[in-house]
């Protein structure tokens, strides 16, 4: 079943620009991934330096493939560097 990821960060002031190009690193490396289908990224309109990226998946189990892959895991702990707050993942099934 199709599955909805909604990821959100708050980027650390003056930052953005050293997290859009790993964000696009990530999108790129998961179109590739097995189950992916879509993917955006969107900036906060009352707070820039929140980003949210929503993605769709064929199904959970894809989605926690991309999740675990080392590869991901790598790009995730330089965006963590950049960031103020704990990035927040979350998956949902389309109801």
């Amino acid at each position: 079943m199709a599955t909805k990821v909604i990821i959100t960060r708050k980027v650390t002031r003056g930052r953005q620009k050293d997290l859009l190009p790993l964000l696009l690193d990530l999108r790129t490396k998961a179109m590739a991934q097995r189950g992916y289908i879509s993917g955006e990224t969107l900036k906060g309109i009352s707070d820039p330096d929140e980003f949210m990226v929503i993605s769709t998946w064929n199904s959970v189990e894809d989605w926690k493939a991309w999740e675990d892959n080392p590869e991901r895991r790598e790009i995730q702990g330089k965006i963590d560097a950049l960031l103020e707050e704990k990035t927040i993942a979350r998956a949902y099934l389309h109801g």
